[in-house]
């Protein structure tokens, strides 16, 4: 293996871990948003769609399921520092997995050339939309509610946050692309 090629696969490597690391730091980031809904506000998708978009579709997938796999072997890693399989496969677990899905679909944004902003945050919107619906799907099923009730509770109160958590990571990866402060992923 040639140097530059080694060289390039430790940054992804780190990349990659510190992109998992922040969806974790993420996850203590959190406010309740309804009093009744077991969905709190959290940054854990503002770093799922910057991981997206800084490592592409598949290196943002893979960090936010290496923090996934972090919080199922037992780090304190999810919304108030909970660990363990059983997050996933509560209430909260579709918004969770719907964060590696969402990731992909980001970082089809992501790479050079640099896309218009507009392009970036409508792949950001579509990601985020995969958040809310597979979130929203999960939580119908585990509370056994109608999925128009889980959208009124799961989906609709986190789209004012959502619109500002999408401009917020695609102006953070366009600084971050224009200043060279990302790594040739």
């Amino acid at each position: 293996m040639r140097q530059g090629s080694s060289l390039h696969s430790i940054h992804r490597l780190v990349w990659t871990a510190l992109m998992a690391a922040l969806t974790a730091v993420g996850a203590f980031i959190s406010i309740p948003v309804l009093p009744f809904s077991p969905v709190p506000v959290s940054f854990q998708d503002f770093f799922a769609m910057l991981a997206g978009l800084i490592l592409g579709p598949r290196g943002g997938a893979l960090a936010v399921a290496l923090y996934l796999a972090a919080g199922c072997l037992g780090l304190p890693v999810f919304v108030g520092g909970k660990a363990g399989l059983a997050v996933l496969l509560g209430p909260t677990g579709g918004y969770l997995a719907g964060f590696v899905l969402g990731a992909a679909v980001c970082g089809l944004a992501g790479g050079v050339p640099l896309k218009p902003f507009a392009m970036i945050a409508l792949c950001c919107a579509s990601g985020y939309t995969l958040f809310l619906l597979l979130g929203s799907l999960r939580l119908a099923q585990v509370i056994n509610i109608s999925l128009s009730k889980a959208l009124a509770v799961g989906f609709l109160p986190f789209v004012p946050a959502a619109v500002a958590k999408i401009a917020a990571a695609t102006a953070a990866y366009r600084f971050l692309l224009t200043r060279r402060l990302l790594p040739a992923c």
